[in-house]
């Protein structure tokens, strides 16, 4: 019995895997038929009805959404009150709210409040699906409670901002906001993200900046160069991390295969390149004239490809040991300088 249940697993996952993909790339279309395929041969996955019902909401069909969640393997995890059933009825609650049917999406946040009484992701799930549907105490109590079970999570905060905004406190949106945005500056931006891995936090973004510009609130302003210092340094050490890594590896074949190594150093630079464009694209921009802390580590981060190249043309060891150093540099400065 074992050995045929795993490649079934292990099938499914595949498909989860492919349509998790897709989502992400925006192409939420051929990632539902995916999903289909997997629920076709078993209708009672729920993690698969659940990715189902979120890529529904991301592809703005709110009541596809809802079918997805009230399939008898969705109805049997919410029975049960189970860990399991909290995604499944957030998903149910967000596309209850987007078809506009408030007591019904309450009526969900307090199951969700029920299933995960110390969860702190079902805590504030249901805390924005309660603002939006019944605000109040519930509402505030639920988001205090998330932050509360996880206050290094911006989106915690975030929610607490939210729930704050509806009821009009706007001092404790400002903080809560502010607090989202030093724990992670791209909250910022977050209204811009495709995909359903950042569903809930892409429409909480969304709706805070709503609210908070109607009520003109300082909130709704940010420090775009704090912004661009934190994409930067994630950018930094992601290139000077794949450029360290290629270098090594062709150094240590260099040896025993010069030419794999040199054709190797170049496909790593073109890699490198290539997934570092559209990142770096989107953090040009007006830095008020200020010296950036880490523009030593993106010139030595931009050097590590461009030596790997060198070396890839030439051979010699000198421009490989450049790159070496060049990703050790941009590494060490971008873990260091804050």
């Amino acid at each position: 019995m074992p050995s045929d249940a795993a490649p079934d697993q292990s099938a499914a996952d595949g498909y989860l895997q492919r349509a998790h993909l897709l989502a992400e790339l925006g192409r939420y279309d051929e990632g539902i038929a995916e999903l289909a395929a997997l629920i076709a041969a078993q209708p009672a996955h729920l993690p698969a009805l659940t990715m189902l019902a979120r890529m529904h909401l991301a592809a703005d069909r709110p009541a596809e959404a809802l079918a997805a969640t009230g399939t008898p393997a969705a109805g049997a995890a919410v029975a049960e009150r189970a860990a399991a059933a909290v995604p499944v009825l957030v998903a149910r609650g967000f596309a209850l709210l987007d078809l506009e049917r408030w007591p019904a999406a309450a009526a969900t946040a307090e199951q969700i409040l029920a299933a995960g009484a110390t969860d702190a992701y079902a805590q504030r799930s249901a805390a924005a699906i309660l603002s939006a549907s019944r605000n109040g105490q519930a509402a505030l109590d639920a988001a205090w409670r998330g932050v509360e079970l996880s206050p290094d999570e911006p989106e915690a905060h975030l929610v607490l901002g939210l729930v704050a905004v509806r009821l009009g406190l706007f001092d404790l949106a400002e903080r809560a906001y502010r607090e989202a945005l030093r724990l992670d500056p791209e909250l910022a931006e977050a209204g811009r993200d495709v995909g359903v891995a950042r569903l809930e936090r892409r429409r909480y973004a969304e709706t805070l900046e709503h609210l908070t510009a109607v009520a003109d609130l300082p909130t709704a302003r940010v420090d775009p160069a704090r912004a661009v210092d934190a994409g930067l340094r994630r950018l930094v050490l992601s290139v000077a991390g794949w450029s360290l890594f290629a270098a090594v590896l062709a150094a240590v074949l260099a040896p025993a295969a010069s030419g794999a190594s040199r054709l190797l150093a170049a496909l790593a630079a073109v890699g490198v390149v290539v997934l570092a464009w559209r990142p770096a694209s989107r953090l040009v921009g007006p830095r008020d004239g200020r010296p950036g802390l880490l523009t030593p580590a993106a010139y030595a981060a931009g050097a590590a490809p461009v030596l790997l190249l060198v070396y890839a043309l030439v051979g010699s060891p000198w421009p490989l040991a450049g790159a070496v150093s060049a990703a050790v540099v941009a590494g060490f400065t971008g873990l260091t300088r804050r």
